[in-house]
């Protein structure tokens, strides 16, 4: 009897893992591609980018993860998939070549520089761990030249931090950088004077967290304001050159530190043979079981797919619950050998944090703000993260930096040069 293909699903986040645990790996091989060995929790990047968690908290071995109970029997991978041939049913990596039976495509999302490239090699990114702990070694490095330097103008400069995109990442990111100038600098900088310290935050349309409740976004403003972050509103970035910002007003700011978190796109493959559809942001159009139109045994989920409805006519938010959510669906659906039950987005609730007692979320049956949506901020992110022993770390480091606003973390570490890579 011939043995059956496996069933290939790309990236270990939110959705890829989620599917893995559902399906029922006692009938067929699963395989796990992913470019890193370790899967994240990106809501928390923006606390390793601003020294307040270590990157290890928030990563956990994807192999490690393949020996637990829910996911026994499926084998990991790692490699970066280069090409997908949907004639053959083969995917490449840069290491090796795989025969699929089912592709399941959870690959999420990367930046989006609307028609802007060149920001790629100028602005900060919050995409990845690795990205965050660059974006944390080079603020660290801006406030240790500037505590040691005598000119005014000078430390001005250097801290001068700018955030494109008024997002929860966005808001989050910005909120950390005030917090750091209105508790930290004075604390563990008593060098730099914190009025040269200042903190931009950008947002093209007319108020913070779009997707949001209109009391949530003022909210969230009220709250960077008391942080000492000025907003601008309606406010979009047309070029950035030499450590200046230019907008779509014609308006200059020189900001030497401009992190972006202002818009995403999926990650793009090289396909062959029968193409799929795309829809905006390239993401990969699929029905309502989540199967990409265009090809035979090709299914997506999670921020990649992109599924309109009468409910959601511009597909469904690119968030975690509708990640794991259908991923879920589609297991289940598989395991049945048979696309009975459509996916259908059950919405719990969207949250934002802005800095300690400061956050907004909005529930089903409610809206909280201030210290009950911050607990329930930290309650939903803890019992979010993979391991018992991050859980464990995360909220211990949250507890001393809460009674101490200190942090052991505030650490500049960088690779060596040699030897160089072959």
């Amino acid at each position: 009897m011939e043995r059956q293909k496996p069933t290939v699903v790309i990236g270990g986040g939110f959705a890829g893992l989620a599917f893995i645990k559902h399906i029922d790996r006692k009938k067929r091989d699963v395989i796990l591609i992913d470019k890193d060995n370790y899967n994240t929790f990106p809501p928390l990047f923006y606390q390793v980018a601003s020294a307040g968690l270590d990157a290890g908290s928030i990563c956990f071995a994807l192999r490690r993860e393949m020996r637990s109970r829910r996911a026994k029997g499926a084998r990991f991978h790692m490699g970066s998939v280069q090409r997908i041939d949907t004639a053959r049913h083969r995917i490449y990596t840069q290491y090796e070549e795989i025969e699929y039976g089912q592709l399941v495509i959870a690959a999420g999302t990367t930046n989006n520089f609307f028609g802007m490239p060149e920001l790629e090699k100028s602005v900060y990114t919050l995409k990845s761990a690795t990205e965050a702990i660059r974006a944390r070694n080079d603020i660290l490095q801006r406030l240790e030249r500037a505590a040691v330097s005598d000119d005014s103008e000078y430390r001005r400069k250097l801290l001068s931090f700018t955030v494109i995109g008024g997002g929860p990442a966005g808001v989050e990111i910005a909120g950390a950088l005030g917090e750091m100038k209105r508790y930290i600098l004075r604390r563990e900088y008593p060098t730099i004077n914190p009025d040269e310290v200042t903190v931009t935050l950008v947002e093209g349309t007319d108020r913070l967290l779009g997707a949001m409740s209109e009391y949530a976004s003022r909210k969230a403003l009220e709250y960077l304001g008391s942080l000492m972050v000025n907003v601008k509103l309606q406010t979009r970035l047309s070029d950035y050159t030499d450590g200046v910002l230019t907008f779509a007003n014609g308006e200059k700011m020189r900001s030497e530190f401009v992190m972006w978190t202002a818009g995403i796109t999926s990650n793009a493959f090289e396909w062959e043979g029968p193409q799929p559809e795309l829809g905006p942001g390239r993401r990969l159009v699929v029905d309502e079981f989540n199967r990409v139109q265009g090809v035979e045994d090709v299914y997506a989920v999670g921020d990649i797919s992109y599924m309109a409805s009468p409910a959601w006519p511009k597909g469904h938010p690119q968030v975690a619950q509708v990640a794991i959510q259908q991923a879920r669906n589609l297991a289940r659906n598989m395991r049945k050998g048979a696309f009975v039950k459509p996916f259908k987005y059950n919405d719990k609730g969207t949250m934002a944090t802005v800095g300690r007692n400061r956050a907004v979320a909005d529930l089903n049956c409610m809206h909280l703000y201030g210290r009950p949506a911050w607990f329930v901020w930290m309650a939903v992110h803890l019992m979010s993260l993979l391991g018992m022993r991050n859980r464990i770390t995360v909220f211990i480091t949250w507890v001393w930096a809460y009674f101490t606003y200190s942090s052991s973390l505030r650490l500049i570490l960088r690779p060596t040069r040699y030897p160089l890579r072959k």
